[in-house]
């Protein structure tokens, strides 16, 4: 009896044993399997993070790229707004002012004198003023592109597209001014001969006792 108890109990501890051994066996088949798998999952990682960087250094680069192209086309746009001392300095922006100055000055004189001379009809003199006035406002449109063009802030230009735009403005004030000149000088022509003509009138009939 004693001795079928002690191999019972024999049987049950090497059972046991065997379970235990297999349990342990497992144990490290599933931390060996674990290890594996951190392992990899270290390499997912590390994969993922020089991923990462390489697309996030590639970002910073391209936004660097991109701010500094901004930046440079900004200074190149705010720089048009700008007006440099090349253009400040331009003697034809004198010549303009200078030669808007002088057509005022002789329209207004020109059509005093032609109104006071009594040698033209009423219809000419509508006609000087109303030409007169189309000059003008036409050469006040020449300095008001002027002032445009030779004032920071107010249009995108390069300096040599800004000298071009002065050029043009005083080439179209100089054809008015000389148009102007041209025109006054006819009327003044006009206006000598039909004085000669009514002195000679008056002579005629002076000479020979024809009352007016």
């Amino acid at each position: 009896m004693k001795k079928s108890f002690l191999i019972g109990v024999f049987l049950t501890v090497f059972a046991w044993g065997r379970v235990e051994a297999q349990s342990l066996a497992d144990d490290i088949t599933q931390l060996t399997l674990d290890t594996e798998k951190l392992t990899q999952l270290k390499s997912i990682l590390s994969d993922m993070y020089k991923a990462y960087t390489i697309i996030f250094k590639g970002y910073e680069e391209v936004k660097s790229l991109s701010q500094g192209n901004f930046s440079l086309h900004k200074v190149f746009l705010d720089g048009l707004m700008a007006v440099s001392p090349v253009v400040q300095q331009y003697a034809k922006i004198d010549d303009i002012i200078n030669k808007e100055a002088a057509l005022i000055k002789e329209y207004k004189a020109a059509n005093t004198y032609f109104h006071n001379s009594g040698h033209f009809t009423d219809a000419e003199l509508d006609f000087m003023s109303n030409l007169y006035t189309s000059l003008f406002n036409a050469s006040v449109k020449n300095v008001d592109e002027l002032v445009m063009v030779i004032t920071a802030g107010q249009l995108r230009m390069s300096d040599a597209q800004r000298l071009a735009a002065i050029d043009r403005i005083d080439h179209d004030i100089t054809d008015k001014l000389t148009f102007l000149r041209s025109f006054d000088s006819n009327n003044s022509i006009q206006d000598l001969q039909r004085g000669r003509d009514n002195n000679d009138v008056n002579s005629m009939r002076s000479l020979y006792g024809i009352g007016n």
